[in-house]
């Protein structure tokens, strides 16, 4: 068989997250190559080597660089902080690399632009570049979108995203990297907003016209970090600015006309993990919330009255996305699962030659929906045509 050397930039949380997708994907699935796991690169040599022991990587480096450049890697993985995402992705395609890089593909649209120049450039040499917007795998929202495709729901009228956190409750949460615009981009907007877009539009098969929204910084300083793990950290001495944004609500509309709304908040208290979507049609509705994973709701208004009301499927079925490389029906799959589904498209994709979805052209439209927002945003929540950044005519 095949073997496609993959190395990863970054060993933070996602780190952990896509060394579980590659490492379970072969073992689950019949690929057409087999990953591995060849080299792990981070700017600490001890937390890096620490990760690559951890997680099942053969090596560890400490220079992305040298690790591009190497001829054993096929593949290159990058989970860092979006300040460096299009450096290192332009430069991994340039050197040959197919390359999986995380959402939001870069911290500003230019960044975009460049990096979706770059993978097209890189495809008519055969090279495959995919952007990790890893919901699209959970088995339900990939059937979900099935149903929609197929009619369930009739004609998309309306659509309700949401992503929803409350780490940043606390005031006394210190300052790390997700808080600052020079590393993040872009706040609650950026990191959980961008998922909440994706789905919208991946479950519809509509893009984003144009949209009104505003953002805001609830807390304006906190501790700086001394240490870091996870989305949680220790707080140090001082204080610093936060410069990014904690809480985003627009409102969008599709290119088909039908309207949506969106909220991206880190304040929901209660709300550990809640990426939610409810799609209304003239013919039903479908809801799926990322905090009961393994079903949908399903509402069909052309059953008779008295049969109408949602009803829950489970999607454990082996006929389900995803679902006969696991368990039993009815035994339940996490987060983690996700990324190996993300691990299969993506080498499926580089073995038959085929553009992996979604791509950095899907990535850098997402990227022009969130500088879209925070162009509304700055200008009294003034309707906003996606991508061009300027006032949309009235309704």
């Amino acid at each position: 068989m095949t073997t496609l050397r993959v190395a990863m930039i970054g060993y933070g949380f996602m780190g952990a997250a896509h060394s579980q997708g590659w490492r379970t994907a072969p073992r689950v699935f019949d690929l057409p190559a087999e990953p591995v796991m060849a080299v792990i690169a981070g700017r600490n040599a001890h937390a890096v080597g620490e990760a690559a022991r951890k997680w099942g990587w053969a090596e560890a480096a400490t220079d992305w660089r040298d690790v591009i450049a190497r001829e054993d890697i096929d593949v290159v993985d990058i989970v860092t902080p979006g300040d460096s995402h299009a450096e290192i992705a332009i430069a991994a395609l340039e050197a040959g690399k197919h390359v999986l890089c995380e959402k939001p593909l870069a911290n500003t649209v230019a960044e975009g632009e460049a990096m979706a120049e770059a993978a097209e450039r890189a495809a008519a040499r055969g090279l495959r570049a995919m952007v990790g917007f890893t919901y699209r795998r959970v088995p339900a929202v990939t059937f979900l979108r099935k149903l929609i495709a197929e009619g369930a729901v009739g004609t998309v009228r309306q659509v309700r995203a949401s992503y929803r956190q409350d780490w940043l409750v606390d005031p006394d949460m210190p300052l790390a990297w997700r808080l600052q615009k020079e590393h993040a981009g872009s706040g609650a907007l950026g990191d959980i907003g961008a998922h909440a877009i994706d789905l919208a539009q991946f479950v519809t098969g509509l893009n984003l016209d144009s949209v009104s929204g505003v953002i805001e910084t609830i807390v304006k300083e906190r501790p700086l970090l001394e240490s870091g793990a996870g989305l949680s950290g220790t707080a140090g001495a001082g204080y610093g600015k936060v410069t990014v944004d904690d809480l985003a609500i627009f409102a969008g509309r599709f290119e088909s006309g039908a309207l949506a709304s969106f909220e991206a908040s880190r304040f929901a208290t209660g709300r550990k993990n809640a990426l939610q979507i409810e799609v209304s049609g003239d013919k039903g509705a479908l809801a799926f919330d990322l905090e009961d994973l393994n079903s949908v709701q399903f509402y069909d208004r052309t059953a008779s009255p008295d049969r109408q009301g949602f009803r829950k499927i489970l999607v454990t079925e082996p006929e389900h996305p995803y679902l006969s490389g696991w368990w039993p029906a009815g035994h339940m799959l996490g987060y983690e699962h996700g990324f190996s589904h993300q691990v299969k498209d993506l080498v499926e994709g580089i073995a038959n030659g085929t553009d992996p979805q979604p791509t950095f052209a899907d990535g850098l439209q997402v990227q022009q929906v969130l500088e879209a927002v925070e162009r509304s945003s700055d200008n009294d929540s003034a309707w906003t045509r996606v991508a061009a950044g300027v006032p949309a005519p009235a309704a």
